[in-house]
C-alpha cells in the first residue's frame, strides 16, 4: 500500500504541475493550480514513511486515505458549486482528474484494508 500512495502522490504532483504550466501559458498564473501537487506531496511522504517505518505503516496509510478523502470532498464540493457554469477549462479538467485520482486511491486503499482484515481473521 505504501507504493500505491507514492504512485498516486506522483500522479497528483504531475496534475498540479501541468495545471500550473497551462495556467502560465494562458497568462492566468494561479498558485491554486498547484493544490493537487500539495496533496500529492503529502501522499508521497506518507507512503515513503510507511515504507520505512513498518510499525507505523497502518497508521500512516490510514492518514493517507483521510487526506485523500478530504481532498476528494474539497474538489467535489468545488465542482458541485460551479455545476451551472461548467466550461472545459484547464482548471475544470484538472479538478476532474484530481477527483478521479483521489477516488481511485480511496477505493484501492479500502480494498487493501479489507483484504488485510480478512487475512488477519482467517
Amino acid at each position: 500500500m505504501p507504493n500505491t500512495a507514492i504512485s498516486f502522490g506522483r500522479i497528483l504532483i504531475i496534475v498540479g504541475v501541468i495545471g500550473y504550466v497551462v495556467s502560465m501559458i494562458n497568462a492566468r498564473t494561479s498558485a491554486t493550480a498547484l493544490i493537487p501537487a500539495f496533496f500529492g506531496i503529502t501522499l508521497l511522504l506518507l507512503g515513503y514513511f510507511a515504507r520505512i517505518k513498518e510499525n507505523l505503516r497502518k497508521h500512516l496509510m490510514h492518514a493517507a486515505v483521510v487526506i485523500a478523502l478530504l481532498g476528494l470532498l474539497a474538489v467535489v464540493g468545488r465542482l458541485v458549486s460551479k455545476i451551472g457554469e461548467i466550461t472545459f477549462t484547464a482548471a475544470y479538467v484538472s479538478q476532474i482528474v484530481t477527483a478521479l485520482v483521489f477516488l481511485a486511491f480511496i477505493v484501492l486503499s479500502v480494498r487493501s484494508f479489507m483484504a488485510a482484515r480478512n487475512e488477519i481473521s482467517e
